[in-house]
């Protein structure tokens, strides 16, 4: 069993992108004591979602996403 931080990021990194996702949303929400606003973030994901398979919403490439946020920031 891992003993220190190191030894876990090494095990962590060898993970496939998707477990090291749903490590990564674990212990995020471990630093949260309230566990309403995971509820919350969850709905929304839902209804997000519900929207891009209706249609009525269209996405956009992650490049884009993240050069309009940088953009808004500057």
């Amino acid at each position: 069993m891992p003993s220190t931080v190191t030894d876990l990021e090494v095990q962590a990194l060898r993970l496939a992108p998707e477990e090291r996702a749903q490590l990564a949303d674990r212990l995020l929400a471990s630093l949260s004591a309230d566990t309403s606003i995971e509820e919350e973030w969850a709905t929304e994901a839902q209804r997000r979602l519900a929207e891009l398979e209706a249609g009525t919403v269209a996405a956009i490439p992650i490049e884009a996403a993240i050069a309009r946020a940088r953009n808004a920031i500057r």
